[in-house]
């Protein structure tokens, strides 16, 4: 099987869908993808709490481990961290990675704002300094907040941040065609953006993105599906077909009977 780090060089970028628990990783695994992230916003709204502010950290770490059991390379999403300390983000990613964890995503955000970028990359460096193997994915929130929006700007801290160490860069929120190609033309690591409303993995891959993430699509999806579940009972119309009972029961039978590590 392919390391993670080759999926992001393959020909096809690698299309990575986000799970929010281990059903839904499950089922990801099952479709074929080779490897599965998480989503913070997923994880965090899962346990009654907005996305943002640290508030998937329990969860998270509660997850992963479990994740990590499954036949798929495993990326967590840390937000920023979980510490403004680059020791102890590098000690948060040393025990991901000794319970298999193959990459992170690391923010440059914290709150809903931007942060010092020398800050981030002071993260970034200490994380690969304690785990040289996990992919390092520097997330660059300039246009997903809106702040300092501008490509030579993200372009400004995905240099700093490639310098630190990392092995990818992730920019949220970048959709314009030609954007995207100045970023990935200009960032010499493999670009990673959230699924486009427009464009295909394909067409995107053509702009030079090595990575796309689905992020919280299919978490949102997922909550839309089970409204028109509901509202299709309660108003008289045809319930959707569905993965039955008893496909899902088995892949959480096998799961639960795996001895873990």
């Amino acid at each position: 099987m392919a390391t993670f780090r080759d999926l992001h060089y393959l020909g096809e970028p690698l299309v990575l869908p986000n799970a929010w628990d281990v059903g839904s990783a499950l089922a990801f695994a099952a479709a074929g993808f080779p490897a599965v992230g998480t989503t913070s916003f997923g994880i965090a709204a899962s346990a009654g709490a907005p996305d943002g502010g640290r508030a998937s950290q329990t969860a998270t770490a509660a997850l992963v481990p479990q994740l990590c059991r499954l036949p798929v390379h495993i990326t967590a999403d840390i937000e920023d961290g979980y510490s403004d300390d680059p020791d102890e983000v590098a000690g948060l990613v040393a025990r991901l990675a000794a319970v298999g964890v193959a990459g992170v995503n690391l923010e440059d955000s914290a709150d809903g704002h931007l942060v010092d970028p020398v800050v981030a990359a002071g993260k970034l460096a200490a994380v690969k300094r304690r785990s040289p193997e996990v992919f390092l994915n520097a997330r660059v929130d300039n246009i997903w907040f809106g702040e300092q929006a501008t490509v030579e700007a993200v372009l400004e801290r995905a240099a700093m941040y490639a310098d630190a160490g990392a092995d990818g860069i992730f920019v949220p929120g970048l959709a314009v065609p030609e954007d995207i190609r100045r970023v990935t033309a200009g960032v010499g690591l493999p670009v990673n953006v959230l699924a486009h409303p427009v464009l295909t993995v394909a067409e995107l891959g053509e702009l030079g993105v090595r990575r796309v993430s689905s992020g919280s699509l299919p978490y949102r999806a997922a909550v839309d599906a089970a409204v028109n579940v509901a509202t299709a009972l309660r108003d008289g119309r045809p319930a959707p077909g569905a993965t039955s009972y008893w496909e899902m029961q088995a892949r959480l039978v096998a799961f639960h009977q795996q001895p873990a590590d």
